[in-house]
């Protein structure tokens, strides 16, 4: 495996930190991929590992506001001003043409983690004519009713604490209440993955479990409202495949009960190629999990299977 990484530009300018992993042989597809909220693209190198084994380029950026694309500490947990969902969208298209200039011709299935899954179901219905495939990766459907609440606090929030400011409620509201299911928990971040070290590791990185800023948690409950309308699920390709994989225990799609909405609503949209795997007792981060070696091994099987078709 040869690694490296590079700076891309986005449309509005903002400099892009980009990790790539390149197998030694050259590559039968490429996987682009899309982090969570609150964590960064360099977390996915021992994924990027197996799947360079396996004859897979991986090209993964850091998203504006968070890792090495956000400029310093009070940067971190910031989109936009405004608009901060699109370009984001915008910076994950303007990756994907790169890795098109860069191997002419060779699929690209687009892996999207939690937020980043929530970027993927967007992108495919924009850009999905240009995947090969699409991975979610914890990812969930259509908000439940009390998410209009959500939005109203945020925006509240927002005149008390200005776009930049974060908000505690916020931040309680949803990585607190995802933890609460662990209780007694070992630290604020159970939730993640069983694997103790792992939750360490993630603890000890300061470039995760950052408290967002109110107008990122803005920019994101918004989308999640206008991803998951059927007007826009109909725009997705019928033929794309889809992969949906989640722990059975993950408290970002209710323990999959908003991934079995999620399923329901692309059969309604017409999706012909949806396949999906949950883990029995497996969290949030699977590709940090105790049986993270399975779900490698499942990733590989289903991608080999979208490249040979």
């Amino acid at each position: 495996m040869r690694s490296d990484s590079f700076t891309l530009a986005a449309a509005d300018g903002t400099e892009l930190f980009v990790y790539r992993w390149l197998p030694d042989a050259p590559p039968k597809a490429a996987v682009q991929v899309a982090h969570g909220l609150a964590e960064h693209a360099g977390r996915y190198a021992r994924l990027a590992a197996s799947l360079t084994a396996a004859g897979y380029a991986v090209y993964a950026n850091d998203l504006r506001g968070h890792g090495k694309s956000a400029r310093g500490a009070d940067a971190l947990g910031f989109f936009a001003e405004r608009d901060g969902w699109l370009r984001c969208l915008d910076d994950l298209w303007q990756l994907n043409r790169r890795i098109a200039a860069d191997h002419p011709g060779l699929p690209i299935v687009l892996l999207g983690h939690s937020m980043g899954s929530f970027l993927a179901q967007h992108f495919i219905s924009e850009h999905g004519d240009a995947l090969a495939g699409v991975v979610l990766s914890a990812s969930s459907g259509k908000p439940p009713p009390l998410a209009a609440v959500g939005r109203l606090v945020a925006r509240l929030e927002r005149l008390r604490l200005g776009p930049r400011g974060r908000s505690a409620l916020i931040h309680g509201l949803s990585f607190g209440a995802y933890n609460k299911p662990f209780a007694p928990a070992r630290t604020p971040f159970d939730w993640l993955s069983r694997d103790p070290a792992e939750v360490d590791k993630y603890a000890a990185d300061p470039l995760c479990g950052f408290s967002a800023t109110v107008q990122l948690w803005i920019d994101l409950l918004d989308a999640l409202a206008d991803i998951a309308r059927p007007a826009r699920q109909a725009r997705i390709p019928k033929r794309l495949p889809v992969y949906v994989i989640a722990g059975a225990r993950d408290p970002v799609s209710a323990n999959t009960k908003g991934l079995r909405q999620l399923l329901a609503a692309y059969r309604a949209a017409g999706l012909e190629r949806v396949t999906h795997r949950f883990y029995p007792e497996a969290r949030h981060e699977l590709f940090n999990e105790v049986n993270r070696d399975e779900v490698t091994r499942d990733l590989v099987a289903w991608l080999q299977a979208v490249v040979a078709r």
